[in-house]
């Protein structure tokens, strides 16, 4: 098969009616430090790892860590600026590729390639679909559901947004759209990044023979190139990226379980030495699972939770209004599907404009006591932008690890069984605990239950120093010395019935410090909306009285081991990068992985509490970023690699004369300091200081080039427009200085250029026969525009280009003679003329000969082209 870029390839080419099964696979060239022990009581001290990826992931994660434990706030400050910045700036990028991905994954889906499997023609799954679904489940989204299942929709109705910002929106219908929010974050747009990233990996794995890392999803692009450091970088970042997600995930998951045992037992406080404990009990237990492997611990533990959660969602559905229920199932789904086109490219263009000024000129009337119907302008960042990131981030952890446990299924199995099927039951989850959240923060409004700002605990005290004076507006009461309406509502009510401090401290005593006011005695209503979201989730399983407690446990224990699934599979994933994709790793880097998790939780969370671990979750999700772009390119590769797999390849594929990235000296890490490639390598440090020079000095390389192509009188023109385009791109920068909006004429002079480069790609490739297209030729010549220019000269300089000319002489009406040689150099030539038939030439002769002896004057123009060597 032909790969890449430029002219290295991989395997040899494969003919369409070659049996696929047969094919070469792909030589692993990876890295490797290896040491395995004959002695089965060692083998537990075996090592296989990649060292660069292994030493450069531990580098970065322990001065990240060292930097958010040393000054958490100012880590929280700083990587929350980065996101904020990245959401304010890239929230169109987020959006239309989120929408992009997702139209593609549904083509492949039903395109021709729906049926090539992962692995052999005849191979079949590894596991049975119920567990192959609640292993991918429980890896991807499992504690999220728990964190957010009731939280995220009671937020969306109640905080401000695009929605509720006007106030003449029905509340039904804000409730709807609280729903509809919910669904989207949690839908179809989420579950394709790990679609698309599972996929290609297990192409890639199963049918090219390729290690199961993340660098191996750019073979199909630039072929043995992913062993070099370009797949080196991408592990690494994506060790580093697994590692921070699944590190807050857990620490921040503790803080909701210490809440969940504070309310099953209020003698277990919620501090910071009880949260450490929950950690290492959940590392402990993952660390067991991992050591077991998929097959045994991930395997049992994953189908034991989803059995957990399956019993919890129907035991609320059918303890909670169920007709009401299945009522909102059936008209969410409806309307996720309705709004699906224009809430999916919908983002918030005018609400991060700020404030409309001049509503009142054109005529838009607000309601008494409403300022303005704007949406908040970083509603977008805080929660959209959030959670595409965030879903990007955890596509390294969660594709890989659905890639390792799919063998043996078919494309469109698996695109149904990673996004169509954990949409539908998240939505069930999602709509049934969200339903019940909705429903009774509402009910508990009915109930006089508000949110209040009483500071209970002073309340206390002065009940018991003055039981018997009058409960009444004179008393400082209230956190920041002034009540909000719902507290003088709830100081009015008990003045009318003329309640003494006693008797309020009595009331406090009856429901707890922490629920008096927000929630009724026997725990039937809540107003979640006063609560945080770590509480909301055993508010809920509270309310359903003699079974609260039951269920409060059961939810408990399912989310620890949810839990625990997510840490040995992050575990597990982050060995196998490190290792190349070792299929089973060594036991003591498992172990290894699985405690640094728990360390870093651990020490993130005593150093700086949850804005430390907040801190780290900033860096993991500005990294989607990184990997929003990596993913369209992983796009391009997906399909190419399909083609691939299915035979669909041209066996003489023409190709640059160098790859785009050997300039970059990417070559397996391995071959570049082995004595046989040695030469090779010396070509490669030419091409790197020649990369260096075209940096400035790229346009009269272009020149030379355009005199290959058109001609030698476009030489001087096209240095001459080259050079001024990228002399604008400095000029203007510098002119910013004091001329400020000047960089944005830099960067049109700057795309220009890269098009204009694009350009000239286009035309060397029609010229030596390349297939190719102006987009990828504009993307590759934006951001490695050096490159671009020393493959298509060096391409150029190796060839022989024989230019038909027709023009006559316009004076005396004689046609030009038939052919023109000029020597080049030593063993080429350059010609031009007429031909019917094939030239034949030696060393610096001029002698040609016409096949078939045919008439010269009846010749035909073309082109040929020859190398030195010919």
């Amino acid at each position: 098969m032909n790969v890449g870029l430029g002219g290295e390839v991989g395997d040899p080419p494969v003919s369409r009616k070659q049996n696929l099964d047969e094919r070469p696979k792909v030589e692993d060239k990876s890295l490797w430090i290896k040491w395995h022990s004959t002695n089965k009581f060692m083998k537990f001290f075996d090592v296989a790892l990649n060292p660069v990826v292994t030493l450069a992931s531990l580098v970065i994660i322990i001065a990240f860590v060292a930097w958010c434990m040393d000054n958490p706030e100012a880590a929280d400050k700083e990587f929350k600026g980065w996101q904020a910045w990245i959401g304010k700036s890239f929230t169109w990028l987020y959006i239309g590729s989120q929408d992009i991905w997702a139209v593609f994954i549904i083509i492949i889906c039903f395109s021709k390639y729906g049926n090539i499997k992962l692995g052999k023609d005849d191979s079949v799954p590894e596991y049975n679909d119920a567990t192959w679904f609640a292993m991918l489940f429980s890896c991807g989204v499992s504690t999220g559901l728990f964190f957010f299942g009731v939280a995220e929709p009671v937020w969306h109705y109640t905080l401000k947004n695009r929605y509720n910002a006007d106030p003449t929106m029905p509340d039904n219908s804000l409730a709807q759209e609280a729903m509809n929010i919910t669904l989207y974050h949690w839908g179809l747009h989420g579950w394709v990044v790990y679609t698309i990233m599972g996929l290609i990996l297990g192409l890639m794995a199963y049918r090219e023979g390729l290690p199961m890392t993340l660098k191996s999803c750019f073979y199909p692009l630039i072929g043995d190139k992913i062993f070099g450091w370009p797949g080196d970088l991408i592990d690494t970042l994506s060790v580093i990226a697994t590692l921070f997600g699944v590190c807050t995930s857990l620490g921040l998951g503790t803080i909701q379980i210490n809440e969940g045992l504070h309310i099953l037992n209020s003698n277990i406080e919620i501090s910071t030495n009880n949260q450490v404990l929950i950690i290492w009990c959940i590392t402990a237990l993952a660390t067991l699972s991992v050591l077991t492997g998929v097959k045994h611990g991930i395997r049992r533990i994953s189908e034991f939770c989803f059995c957990c959660g399956v019993i919890l969602m129907l035991c609320v559905l059918f303890l909670d209004n169920t007709v009401f229920l299945l009522n909102l199932y059936t008209q969410s789904l409806g309307y996720y599907f309705h709004q699906l086109i224009k809430i999916g490219f919908h983002s918030d263009a005018f609400e991060q404009l700020g404030p409309s000024h001049g509503a009142e000129d054109r005529g838009r009337v607000l309601p008494e006591g409403v300022e303005t119907a704007d949406g908040p302008e970083n509603w977008m960042d805080n929660w959209t932008i959030f959670y595409w990131g965030w879903w990007i981030a955890w596509c390294p952890f969660v594709g890989m690890f659905i890639a390792k446990i799919s063998y043996g299924r078919t494309i469109k199995e698996f695109i149904f069984g990673t996004m169509a099927a954990p949409t539908v039951y998240v939505f069930m989850w999602l709509i049934i605990f969200g339903g019940v959240g909705l429903r009774m923060e509402r009910e508990s409004a009915r109930e006089d239950l508000c949110c209040h700002n009483f500071n209970v605990s002073q309340l206390m005290e002065f009940s018991k120093m003055e039981p018997s004076v009058l409960f009444n507006q004179n008393g400082d009461y209230c956190n920041d010395g002034e009540c909000n309406t719902c507290s003088e509502q709830m100081i009015n009510s008990r003045q009318s019935l003329k309640m003494t401090m006693e008797q309020v401290g009595d009331e406090i005593s009856l429901v707890g410090e922490r629920n008096w006011g927000f929630t009724t005695q026997d725990r039937e209503f809540t107003r979640l909306s006063c609560r945080n979201t770590q509480q909301m989730w055993f508010d809920v399983m509270m309310s359903y009285k003699d079974l609260g407690t039951f269920l409060s446990g059961f939810s408990l224990m399912s989310l620890i081991l949810y839990f625990v699934t997510s840490s040995d599979s992050g575990s597990l994933v982050i060995d196998c990068l490190a290792s190349n994709g070792y299929p089973e790793p060594p036991p003591l880097q498992r172990l290894a992985w699985a405690v640094l998790e728990g360390l870093t939780a651990t020490a993130l969370l005593t150093a700086g509490g949850s804005k430390a671990l907040k801190a780290l979750q900033a860096v993991s999700i500005a990294s989607g970023l990184v990997y929003t772009i990596l993913i369209c390119v992983v796009c391009v590769a997906l399909w190419r690699a399909l083609k691939m797999t299915s035979g669909e390849i041209i066996d003489e594929k023409k190709e640059f004369a160098i790859d785009i990235l050997d300039p970059l000296l990417a070559d397996p890490i391995k071959e570049i300091f082995q004595r046989q490639h040695f030469k090779r390598t010396k070509t490669k440090l030419l091409l790197f200081i020649k990369f260096l020079i075209n940096i400035p000095l790229a346009p009269f390389s272009l020149g030379k080039c355009c005199k290959y192509i058109y001609g030698s009188y476009t030489m001087i023109p096209a240095i001459i427009y080259f050079t001024l385009l990228l002399a604008l791109f400095v000029i203007l920068h510098i002119l910013e200085v004091g001329v400020p909006g000047c960089y944005a004429l830099a960067w049109v002079s700057y795309i220009a250029f890269a098009f204009s480069v694009s350009v000239v790609r286009q035309a060397a490739r029609q010229k030596l026969d390349i297939q190719g297209n102006i987009l990828e030729d504009f993307c590759v010549s934006l951001f490695l525009y050096p490159s671009v220019v020393l493959q298509i000269l060096e391409s150029l300089d190796n060839m022989v280009n024989v230019t038909p000319d027709k023009r006559t002489n316009s004076r005396n009406g004689v046609r030009p003679a038939l052919y023109e040689v000029e020597p080049v150099d030593k063993g080429s030539i350059q010609m031009t003329g007429y031909v019917n038939g094939g030239i034949q030439m030696g060393n610096g002769d001029s002698e040609a000969h016409v096949n078939g002896g045919q008439d010269l004057r009846s010749n035909v123009p073309a082109t040929f082209v020859y190398t030195s060597e010919e």
